[in-house]
Protein backbone atom coordinates (compact mmCIF):
# COMPACT_ATOMS: atom_id res chain seq x y z
CA UNK A 1 0.00 0.00 0.00
CA UNK A 2 1.13 3.10 -1.02
CA UNK A 3 1.59 5.41 2.00
CA UNK A 4 3.08 8.41 1.38
CA UNK A 5 1.61 11.63 0.73
CA UNK A 6 -2.01 9.89 0.93
CA UNK A 7 -4.34 11.49 2.89
CA UNK A 8 -5.65 9.53 5.78
CA UNK A 9 -8.44 10.41 8.95
CA UNK A 10 -8.81 7.80 11.44
CA UNK A 11 -11.89 8.42 13.84
CA UNK A 12 -11.34 7.09 17.48
CA UNK A 13 -8.60 7.92 19.03
CA UNK A 14 -8.09 4.76 21.86
CA UNK A 15 -4.98 2.72 21.53
CA UNK A 16 -5.80 1.17 17.84
CA UNK A 17 -6.16 5.05 16.58
CA UNK A 18 -3.14 6.31 17.82
CA UNK A 19 -0.84 3.18 16.66
CA UNK A 20 -1.86 3.65 13.09
CA UNK A 21 -1.39 7.20 12.96
CA UNK A 22 1.83 7.10 14.18
CA UNK A 23 2.18 4.41 11.39
CA UNK A 24 0.95 6.71 8.63
CA UNK A 25 3.24 9.33 9.33
CA UNK A 26 6.49 7.36 9.63
CA UNK A 27 5.45 6.00 6.60
CA UNK A 28 5.58 9.35 5.18
CA UNK A 29 1.16 10.09 5.25
CA UNK A 30 -0.97 12.74 6.32
CA UNK A 31 -3.24 12.11 9.15
CA UNK A 32 -6.46 13.62 10.48
CA UNK A 33 -7.54 12.03 13.65
CA UNK A 34 -11.10 12.54 14.72
CA UNK A 35 -13.18 11.82 18.36
CA UNK A 36 -16.76 12.70 19.73
CA UNK A 37 -15.35 13.35 22.99
CA UNK A 38 -14.31 16.25 24.48
CA UNK A 39 -10.40 16.91 24.38
CA UNK A 40 -10.27 16.77 28.28
CA UNK A 41 -11.78 12.93 28.08
CA UNK A 42 -8.81 12.23 25.70
CA UNK A 43 -6.04 10.89 27.14
CA UNK A 44 -2.94 12.93 26.04
CA UNK A 45 -5.12 15.47 23.60
CA UNK A 46 -2.70 18.22 24.10
CA UNK A 47 0.29 15.90 22.63
CA UNK A 48 -2.30 14.71 19.59
CA UNK A 49 -2.91 18.05 19.06
CA UNK A 50 0.85 19.17 18.39
CA UNK A 51 1.85 15.95 16.59
CA UNK A 52 -1.52 15.89 13.92
CA UNK A 53 -4.93 17.85 12.55
CA UNK A 54 -6.99 16.92 15.36
CA UNK A 55 -10.70 17.50 16.37
CA UNK A 56 -12.42 16.85 19.42
CA UNK A 57 -15.91 16.56 20.54
CA UNK A 58 -17.53 15.68 17.48
CA UNK A 59 -17.09 14.75 13.87
CA UNK A 60 -17.43 17.07 10.94
CA UNK A 61 -17.20 17.00 7.40
CA UNK A 62 -13.01 17.31 7.52
CA UNK A 63 -13.64 13.67 7.55
CA UNK A 64 -14.84 13.41 4.06
CA UNK A 65 -11.96 15.40 2.91
CA UNK A 66 -9.23 12.13 2.94
CA UNK A 67 -8.64 9.44 0.47
CA UNK A 68 -8.70 6.65 3.34
CA UNK A 69 -10.70 6.13 6.82
CA UNK A 70 -9.35 4.07 9.46
CA UNK A 71 -12.45 3.07 11.83
CA UNK A 72 -11.32 2.32 15.54
CA UNK A 73 -13.18 -0.75 16.88
CA UNK A 74 -15.20 1.14 19.49
CA UNK A 75 -16.98 3.21 16.61
CA UNK A 76 -20.03 2.35 15.34
CA UNK A 77 -20.51 2.30 11.57
CA UNK A 78 -23.84 3.30 11.86
CA UNK A 79 -22.77 7.07 12.68
CA UNK A 80 -24.06 9.89 9.86
CA UNK A 81 -20.69 11.42 9.11
CA UNK A 82 -19.55 7.57 8.23
CA UNK A 83 -22.30 6.41 6.32
CA UNK A 84 -22.20 9.81 3.82
CA UNK A 85 -18.47 8.82 3.54
CA UNK A 86 -20.10 5.67 2.53
CA UNK A 87 -22.28 7.17 -0.06
CA UNK A 88 -19.33 9.63 -1.25
CA UNK A 89 -17.62 6.13 -1.97
CA UNK A 90 -14.59 6.75 0.54
CA UNK A 91 -12.60 3.68 1.47
CA UNK A 92 -13.34 2.46 5.40
CA UNK A 93 -10.76 0.36 6.80
CA UNK A 94 -9.97 -0.82 10.11
CA UNK A 95 -6.62 -0.78 11.49
CA UNK A 96 -6.29 -4.51 11.09
CA UNK A 97 -6.37 -3.92 7.63
CA UNK A 98 -4.04 -1.24 7.39
CA UNK A 99 -1.78 -2.97 9.44
CA UNK A 100 -2.05 -5.90 6.90
CA UNK A 101 -1.50 -3.62 3.95
CA UNK A 102 1.98 -2.38 5.35
CA UNK A 103 3.62 -5.72 6.31
CA UNK A 104 6.32 -7.17 5.01
CA UNK A 105 5.20 -10.30 3.19
CA UNK A 106 8.06 -13.01 5.34
CA UNK A 107 5.92 -12.35 8.35
CA UNK A 108 3.26 -15.34 8.91
CA UNK A 109 -0.15 -14.24 10.54
CA UNK A 110 -2.30 -16.43 12.94
CA UNK A 111 -5.00 -14.78 14.10
CA UNK A 112 -7.79 -16.06 16.48
CA UNK A 113 -11.42 -14.97 17.27
CA UNK A 114 -14.41 -16.41 19.33
CA UNK A 115 -16.81 -15.39 21.74
CA UNK A 116 -15.01 -16.80 24.59
CA UNK A 117 -11.04 -17.94 25.00
CA UNK A 118 -9.17 -15.73 22.43
CA UNK A 119 -6.80 -13.66 24.53
CA UNK A 120 -5.96 -16.85 26.50
CA UNK A 121 -5.58 -18.93 23.25
CA UNK A 122 -3.46 -16.28 20.85
CA UNK A 123 -1.37 -15.96 24.15
CA UNK A 124 -0.63 -19.68 24.41
CA UNK A 125 0.05 -19.56 20.64
CA UNK A 126 2.71 -16.62 21.22
CA UNK A 127 3.96 -18.85 24.37
CA UNK A 128 4.59 -21.58 22.48
CA UNK A 129 6.42 -20.24 19.04
CA UNK A 130 8.60 -17.61 21.09
CA UNK A 131 9.78 -20.98 23.25
CA UNK A 132 10.46 -22.35 19.87
CA UNK A 133 12.84 -19.49 19.42
CA UNK A 134 10.66 -18.08 16.23
CA UNK A 135 10.72 -14.44 16.30
CA UNK A 136 7.23 -13.48 17.73
CA UNK A 137 4.42 -10.58 18.37
CA UNK A 138 1.49 -10.79 20.05
CA UNK A 139 -1.51 -8.12 19.67
CA UNK A 140 -4.64 -6.96 18.28
CA UNK A 141 -7.65 -7.01 20.51
CA UNK A 142 -5.19 -8.02 23.73
CA UNK A 143 -3.95 -4.44 24.25
CA UNK A 144 -1.01 -4.36 21.41
CA UNK A 145 -2.50 -2.70 18.38
CA UNK A 146 -1.48 -4.03 15.39
CA UNK A 147 0.53 -1.42 13.89
CA UNK A 148 2.26 -0.47 17.16
CA UNK A 149 5.35 -3.00 15.71
CA UNK A 150 8.06 -2.61 13.04
CA UNK A 151 5.47 -4.90 11.20
CA UNK A 152 6.81 -2.64 7.67
CA UNK A 153 10.22 -4.47 7.96
CA UNK A 154 11.26 -7.91 7.30
CA UNK A 155 12.72 -10.24 10.03
CA UNK A 156 9.63 -11.01 12.23
CA UNK A 157 8.68 -14.56 11.94
CA UNK A 158 4.92 -14.50 13.34
CA UNK A 159 2.19 -12.08 13.73
CA UNK A 160 0.16 -13.53 16.67
CA UNK A 161 -3.41 -11.50 16.76
CA UNK A 162 -6.14 -11.75 18.73
CA UNK A 163 -9.50 -10.43 16.72
CA UNK A 164 -12.84 -9.07 17.95
CA UNK A 165 -16.08 -8.91 15.86
CA UNK A 166 -15.26 -5.07 15.53
CA UNK A 167 -11.98 -5.58 14.33
CA UNK A 168 -13.44 -7.99 11.23
CA UNK A 169 -16.01 -5.60 10.30
CA UNK A 170 -13.71 -3.57 7.48
CA UNK A 171 -11.54 -5.80 6.48
CA UNK A 172 -11.18 -6.00 2.71
CA UNK A 173 -7.38 -7.87 1.70
CA UNK A 174 -6.75 -8.63 5.28
CA UNK A 175 -5.41 -12.77 5.15
CA UNK A 176 -4.15 -14.79 7.68
CA UNK A 177 -1.74 -18.38 7.05
CA UNK A 178 -3.74 -19.54 10.17
CA UNK A 179 -7.09 -18.46 11.47
CA UNK A 180 -8.54 -19.87 14.36
CA UNK A 181 -12.54 -19.31 15.58
CA UNK A 182 -13.26 -20.91 18.90
CA UNK A 183 -17.01 -20.78 19.29
CA UNK A 184 -19.72 -18.23 18.81
CA UNK A 185 -22.70 -17.72 21.19
CA UNK A 186 -24.25 -14.69 22.06
CA UNK A 187 -22.54 -11.02 22.19
CA UNK A 188 -22.36 -7.92 21.34
CA UNK A 189 -26.57 -7.96 20.77
CA UNK A 190 -26.42 -3.95 21.52
CA UNK A 191 -23.92 -3.57 18.92
CA UNK A 192 -25.34 -5.97 15.77
CA UNK A 193 -28.94 -6.41 14.24
CA UNK A 194 -28.93 -9.77 15.25
CA UNK A 195 -27.12 -12.85 16.43
CA UNK A 196 -26.84 -13.95 13.24
CA UNK A 197 -25.02 -10.57 11.79
CA UNK A 198 -22.85 -11.33 14.94
CA UNK A 199 -21.82 -14.79 13.22
CA UNK A 200 -21.16 -13.71 9.83
CA UNK A 201 -18.94 -11.10 10.87
CA UNK A 202 -16.86 -13.43 13.10
CA UNK A 203 -16.39 -15.34 10.10
CA UNK A 204 -15.11 -12.66 8.45
CA UNK A 205 -11.50 -14.26 9.54
CA UNK A 206 -11.34 -16.57 6.82
CA UNK A 207 -11.97 -13.94 4.33
CA UNK A 208 -9.70 -14.17 1.18
CA UNK A 209 -7.87 -17.30 2.32
CA UNK A 210 -7.00 -20.29 0.24
CA UNK A 211 -6.94 -23.69 0.14
CA UNK A 212 -2.63 -23.15 1.25
CA UNK A 213 -4.37 -21.07 4.11
CA UNK A 214 -5.58 -23.09 7.08
CA UNK A 215 -9.09 -22.81 9.19
CA UNK A 216 -8.75 -24.30 12.58
CA UNK A 217 -12.55 -24.67 13.97
CA UNK A 218 -14.30 -26.13 16.35
CA UNK A 219 -16.34 -29.47 15.74
CA UNK A 220 -18.14 -29.10 18.71
CA UNK A 221 -19.79 -25.44 18.26
CA UNK A 222 -22.97 -26.37 16.39
CA UNK A 223 -22.78 -22.82 14.99
CA UNK A 224 -19.41 -23.29 13.40
CA UNK A 225 -20.15 -26.47 12.07
CA UNK A 226 -23.26 -25.49 10.26
CA UNK A 227 -21.17 -22.35 8.45
CA UNK A 228 -18.27 -24.46 7.61
CA UNK A 229 -19.12 -24.34 4.33
CA UNK A 230 -18.21 -20.85 3.66
CA UNK A 231 -14.60 -21.61 4.52
CA UNK A 232 -12.77 -22.41 0.98
CA UNK A 233 -9.37 -22.96 2.91
CA UNK A 234 -8.03 -26.12 4.08
CA UNK A 235 -10.04 -27.31 7.80
CA UNK A 236 -8.65 -28.48 10.86
CA UNK A 237 -11.00 -29.57 13.48
CA UNK A 238 -11.02 -29.48 16.98
CA UNK A 239 -13.32 -31.41 19.66
CA UNK A 240 -13.50 -32.81 23.14
CA UNK A 241 -15.84 -35.80 22.08
CA UNK A 242 -15.29 -36.56 18.75
CA UNK A 243 -11.89 -38.18 17.07
CA UNK A 244 -10.38 -35.94 14.44
CA UNK A 245 -7.49 -33.35 13.54
CA UNK A 246 -7.05 -32.47 17.36
CA UNK A 247 -8.95 -34.42 19.85
CA UNK A 248 -8.88 -35.14 23.77
CA UNK A 249 -9.40 -38.88 24.77
CA UNK A 250 -9.37 -39.97 28.52
CA UNK A 251 -6.77 -37.43 29.84
CA UNK A 252 -4.87 -36.46 26.87
CA UNK A 253 -4.89 -34.19 24.11
CA UNK A 254 -4.09 -35.57 20.76
CA UNK A 255 -3.06 -33.43 17.74
CA UNK A 256 -2.29 -36.48 15.31
CA UNK A 257 0.38 -38.77 16.52
CA UNK A 258 1.35 -36.52 19.59
CA UNK A 259 0.05 -36.68 22.85
CA UNK A 260 0.21 -34.20 25.75
CA UNK A 261 -0.78 -34.82 29.40
CA UNK A 262 -3.84 -32.92 30.37
CA UNK A 263 -1.76 -33.15 33.77
CA UNK A 264 0.72 -31.25 32.59
CA UNK A 265 -1.49 -28.07 31.36
CA UNK A 266 -1.09 -25.03 33.69
CA UNK A 267 -4.51 -23.87 32.75
CA UNK A 268 -7.59 -26.11 33.98
CA UNK A 269 -10.94 -26.65 33.05
CA UNK A 270 -13.07 -27.51 29.46
CA UNK A 271 -12.91 -24.49 28.10
CA UNK A 272 -9.06 -24.36 28.35
CA UNK A 273 -8.57 -27.51 26.65
CA UNK A 274 -10.21 -26.80 23.69
CA UNK A 275 -8.13 -22.98 23.58
CA UNK A 276 -5.09 -25.63 23.79
CA UNK A 277 -5.93 -27.77 21.13
CA UNK A 278 -6.91 -24.92 18.51
CA UNK A 279 -3.35 -23.01 19.67
CA UNK A 280 -1.73 -26.47 19.24
CA UNK A 281 -3.52 -26.88 15.70
CA UNK A 282 -2.27 -23.60 14.60
CA UNK A 283 1.32 -24.25 15.09
CA UNK A 284 1.89 -27.77 14.17
CA UNK A 285 3.02 -27.50 10.84
CA UNK A 286 5.18 -25.13 12.08
CA UNK A 287 6.32 -27.37 15.75
CA UNK A 288 7.49 -30.22 14.14
CA UNK A 289 10.50 -31.76 15.31
CA UNK A 290 10.02 -29.72 18.46
CA UNK A 291 7.80 -31.91 21.20
CA UNK A 292 9.60 -30.97 24.01
CA UNK A 293 9.55 -27.26 23.52
CA UNK A 294 5.97 -27.26 23.02
CA UNK A 295 5.18 -29.49 26.53
CA UNK A 296 7.82 -26.91 27.88
CA UNK A 297 5.81 -24.26 27.04
CA UNK A 298 2.42 -25.69 27.80
CA UNK A 299 3.76 -26.76 31.21
CA UNK A 300 5.12 -22.42 32.10
CA UNK A 301 2.25 -21.31 30.42
CA UNK A 302 0.77 -18.65 33.17
CA UNK A 303 -2.94 -17.75 33.42
CA UNK A 304 -3.83 -14.43 32.30
CA UNK A 305 -4.65 -11.73 34.17
CA UNK A 306 -9.21 -11.77 35.19
CA UNK A 307 -9.58 -14.78 33.48
CA UNK A 308 -10.69 -17.50 35.88
CA UNK A 309 -7.46 -16.42 38.05
CA UNK A 310 -7.02 -17.14 41.22
CA UNK A 311 -6.29 -14.37 43.92
CA UNK A 312 -6.00 -15.62 47.62
CA UNK A 313 -7.55 -18.29 49.92
CA UNK A 314 -8.60 -16.75 53.20
CA UNK A 315 -8.99 -18.69 56.01
CA UNK A 316 -9.26 -21.91 53.28
CA UNK A 317 -12.51 -19.68 50.94
CA UNK A 318 -10.81 -19.26 47.45
CA UNK A 319 -11.57 -16.32 45.61
CA UNK A 320 -11.33 -16.38 41.61
CA UNK A 321 -11.29 -13.28 39.67
CA UNK A 322 -13.17 -13.58 35.87
CA UNK A 323 -13.55 -10.49 35.47
CA UNK A 324 -13.13 -11.27 31.60
CA UNK A 325 -16.10 -13.39 32.18
CA UNK A 326 -18.37 -10.97 29.96
CA UNK A 327 -21.24 -13.08 28.46
CA UNK A 328 -23.04 -16.09 29.54
CA UNK A 329 -20.84 -18.99 27.40
CA UNK A 330 -17.89 -17.56 29.67
CA UNK A 331 -20.11 -18.14 32.79
CA UNK A 332 -20.76 -21.89 31.88
CA UNK A 333 -17.51 -22.50 31.11
CA UNK A 334 -16.03 -20.94 34.93
CA UNK A 335 -18.82 -23.06 36.65
CA UNK A 336 -17.78 -26.47 35.02
CA UNK A 337 -14.06 -26.02 36.03
CA UNK A 338 -15.12 -26.22 39.50
CA UNK A 339 -16.92 -29.35 41.35
CA UNK A 340 -16.72 -27.47 45.16
CA UNK A 341 -19.47 -25.02 46.39
CA UNK A 342 -19.47 -21.85 44.37
CA UNK A 343 -20.12 -18.61 45.47
CA UNK A 344 -20.88 -16.31 41.88
CA UNK A 345 -21.18 -12.74 41.83
CA UNK A 346 -23.46 -11.96 38.18
CA UNK A 347 -24.08 -8.72 37.24
CA UNK A 348 -22.92 -5.43 35.60
CA UNK A 349 -23.91 -3.28 32.17
CA UNK A 350 -26.20 -4.96 30.10
CA UNK A 351 -25.09 -5.97 26.28
CA UNK A 352 -28.67 -7.45 25.65
CA UNK A 353 -28.10 -11.49 26.75
CA UNK A 354 -30.63 -13.87 27.48
CA UNK A 355 -29.10 -14.74 31.45
CA UNK A 356 -32.00 -17.50 31.49
CA UNK A 357 -29.44 -19.51 29.54
CA UNK A 358 -27.66 -20.16 32.74
CA UNK A 359 -30.19 -21.19 34.93
CA UNK A 360 -29.25 -24.90 34.25
CA UNK A 361 -25.71 -24.39 35.66
CA UNK A 362 -26.85 -22.13 38.84
CA UNK A 363 -29.78 -24.82 39.59
CA UNK A 364 -27.05 -26.92 41.38
CA UNK A 365 -27.20 -27.38 45.44
CA UNK A 366 -23.39 -26.47 44.74
CA UNK A 367 -23.98 -22.77 43.05
CA UNK A 368 -24.91 -19.92 45.45
CA UNK A 369 -25.84 -16.82 43.70
CA UNK A 370 -25.29 -12.67 44.28
CA UNK A 371 -26.83 -10.04 41.68
CA UNK A 372 -25.46 -6.65 41.26
CA UNK A 373 -25.26 -4.03 38.78
CA UNK A 374 -27.29 -2.34 36.16
CA UNK A 375 -28.66 -5.90 35.14
CA UNK A 376 -29.68 -7.17 38.52
CA UNK A 377 -33.30 -6.44 37.57
CA UNK A 378 -33.21 -8.41 34.36
CA UNK A 379 -31.24 -11.22 36.44
CA UNK A 380 -34.00 -10.79 38.87
CA UNK A 381 -36.74 -11.49 36.11
CA UNK A 382 -35.18 -14.57 34.49
CA UNK A 383 -34.22 -16.66 37.79
CA UNK A 384 -37.30 -16.08 39.59
CA UNK A 385 -39.01 -19.09 40.53
CA UNK A 386 -35.81 -20.79 38.65
CA UNK A 387 -32.70 -20.62 41.37
CA UNK A 388 -32.19 -19.11 45.02
CA UNK A 389 -30.25 -15.81 44.85
CA UNK A 390 -29.13 -12.94 46.95
CA UNK A 391 -29.11 -9.29 45.50
CA UNK A 392 -26.32 -6.73 46.15
CA UNK A 393 -26.44 -3.39 46.26
CA UNK A 394 -22.48 -3.02 44.79
CA UNK A 395 -19.50 -5.52 44.57
CA UNK A 396 -17.60 -5.41 47.36
CA UNK A 397 -20.89 -5.80 49.16
CA UNK A 398 -21.25 -9.24 47.46
CA UNK A 399 -17.81 -9.87 48.20
CA UNK A 400 -18.33 -9.38 51.81
CA UNK A 401 -21.54 -11.05 51.98
CA UNK A 402 -20.41 -14.35 49.96
CA UNK A 403 -17.32 -14.38 52.74
CA UNK A 404 -19.84 -14.60 55.35
CA UNK A 405 -21.86 -17.54 53.62
CA UNK A 406 -19.24 -19.53 52.52
CA UNK A 407 -17.35 -22.31 54.59
CA UNK A 408 -13.57 -23.24 54.25
CA UNK A 409 -13.09 -24.96 51.48
CA UNK A 410 -15.54 -22.86 49.24
CA UNK A 411 -15.05 -20.68 46.16
CA UNK A 412 -16.04 -17.14 46.08
CA UNK A 413 -16.14 -16.59 42.48
CA UNK A 414 -16.40 -13.46 39.83
CA UNK A 415 -17.48 -13.99 36.50
CA UNK A 416 -20.18 -11.44 35.95
CA UNK A 417 -21.86 -12.22 32.34
CA UNK A 418 -21.82 -8.77 31.45
CA UNK A 419 -19.72 -5.93 30.36
CA UNK A 420 -18.79 -3.38 32.97
CA UNK A 421 -19.39 -0.06 32.34
CA UNK A 422 -22.25 0.33 34.53
CA UNK A 423 -19.57 1.26 37.36
CA UNK A 424 -15.99 0.81 36.01
CA UNK A 425 -13.83 1.73 33.50
CA UNK A 426 -13.83 -1.51 31.83
CA UNK A 427 -12.89 -5.32 32.64
CA UNK A 428 -9.67 -5.04 33.87
CA UNK A 429 -10.58 -2.03 36.26
CA UNK A 430 -13.16 -4.38 38.09
CA UNK A 431 -10.94 -7.28 38.48
CA UNK A 432 -8.60 -4.79 40.22
CA UNK A 433 -11.19 -3.96 42.34
CA UNK A 434 -12.06 -7.49 43.21
CA UNK A 435 -8.71 -7.87 43.93
CA UNK A 436 -8.54 -4.95 45.91
CA UNK A 437 -11.60 -5.87 47.92
CA UNK A 438 -10.81 -9.38 48.68
CA UNK A 439 -7.06 -8.45 50.34
CA UNK A 440 -9.16 -6.25 52.38
CA UNK A 441 -10.99 -9.17 53.71
CA UNK A 442 -7.64 -11.08 54.00
CA UNK A 443 -6.03 -7.84 56.11
CA UNK A 444 -9.21 -7.91 58.17
CA UNK A 445 -8.71 -11.87 58.94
Amino acid sequence: MIIKDKKFAVVGMARSGISAARKISELGGNVFLSDNKPADKIENAEELSRLYDCEFGGHTEKLLAVDCIIVSPGVPLSLPILQKARNQRIEMISEIEFGYRVKSPDSLIICCTGSNGKSTTVSLIYHILAGCGFKTVLGGNIGTPFTAFPIEKPGIDFIVLELSSFQLELIDEFKADAAIILNITPDHLDRYQSFEHYAVTKFNIFRNQDVNDLAIINLDDPIIQKMSDRITSTKKWFSLRTETDGWKRDRKLIIRDTEYSISELSIAGPHNEMNCLAALLSVEQFTKGKRDKVLKALKSFPSLPHRLEFVKSVNGIRFYNDSKATNTDAVKYALLSFTDNVHIILGGSDKGEDFSILIPYLKSPNIHTYLIGATRKRMKDAFTGHINFLECESMVKAIRMAYSKASPGDIILLSPACASYDAFRNYVHRGDNFRNFVQEIADEN
